[in-house]
């Protein structure tokens, strides 16, 4: 209905000057005192092969109006098979169309070689830094002092970045990074414990955890880096009390903590990227 509507619309100028020419012919036939019927006839006729013009318009417009929808819900790269040309407008349309396609695939191609560009330098930066913090880790490993010990647990901290930001390149990678198969869930989360053994010993903070002896269909590598992600949070936001690692029905591993907590108003936000809490941005 709409699409009818929109092209009597469009016609209304055609509509207009067939019925003003015909009135002016019956007009002319009055004047001269001729008979109606010799307008009346071929107005007739004119109108009834109007009406069938209009129809075969009207069913190629619409047959265009579907292709146009179908290209809609296509992505912009594959929308190539334009319907053809019937007018003047039609051509200047898709020249522009064309004109755009072009000039979106000319920015997509230099924004990938920028993006690979940036992923190749941080990559080899991550790798580069990741010898200093060894050296500086062995040497630690020498001393037993509790500034050695705090330095330690900072440099643990750094560790962790520098892994937020291979993972964060590997987002968007179309490598295939995941093997995916089941998994002792222990040895995982024992493991990452084992990382904050320092910071929960340092900050007096209770683990309550006993062996959950459950398999889970994962990739081993990313989800520790999850589990240590929530580890290193719990534990940065939390002052005195403990951590408690369980698991519940369905099959929900949680990790739940004695901190700070989330305020209220902040809880429509936990989501939204580089959102910090004004209480968290000041620890």
């Amino acid at each position: 209905m709409e699409l009818l509507r929109m092209y009597f619309k469009q016609q209304k100028h055609g509509i207009t000057l067939f019925f003003a020419c015909s009135l002016i012919f019956l007009f002319a036939f009055f004047l001269y005192d001729l008979p109606l019927g010799a307008a009346l006839y071929p107005i007739l006729l004119c109108l009834i092969l109007s009406l069938f013009f209009f129809l075969w318009d009207l069913w190629n417009v619409r047959k265009k109006h579907r292709k146009l929808a179908e290209l809609c819900r296509l992505p912009a790269e594959l929308m190539e098979d334009l319907p053809g040309v019937q007018s003047t407008d039609d051509a200047d349309y898709q020249a522009v169309i064309e004109a755009l396609l072009r000039e979106q695939k000319r920015l997509q191609t230099d924004f990938s070689v920028r993006y690979q560009d940036m992923v190749d330098y941080y990559t080899i930066w991550v790798h580069q830094i990741k010898t200093p913090i060894a050296s500086m880790r062995l040497t630690l490993q020498n001393e037993d002092t509790a500034l050695s010990r705090q330095l330690t647990e900072e440099l643990q901290r750094i560790e962790q970045y520098v892994e937020m930001v291979l993972v964060f390149l590997r987002l968007d990678s179309s490598s295939n990074d995941y093997v995916f198969r089941e998994h002792e869930l222990d040895p995982i989360i024992c493991d990452a414990v084992r990382k904050f053994a320092g910071s929960f010993i340092r900050k007096k903070i209770r683990l309550c955890y006993e062996p959950i002896h459950d398999k889970v269909l994962t990739d081993e590598k990313w989800l520790s880096f999850v589990i240590e992600q929530v580890l290193s949070n719990a534990i940065k936001y939390t002052r005195e009390g403990s951590i408690t690692i369980t698991m519940e029905d369905p099959k929900i591993l949680c990790i739940r903590d004695t901190g700070i907590g989330i305020a209220p108003e902040d809880l429509p936000r936990v989501f939204e990227k580089n959102y910090t809490a004004k209480e968290f941005a000041a620890i």
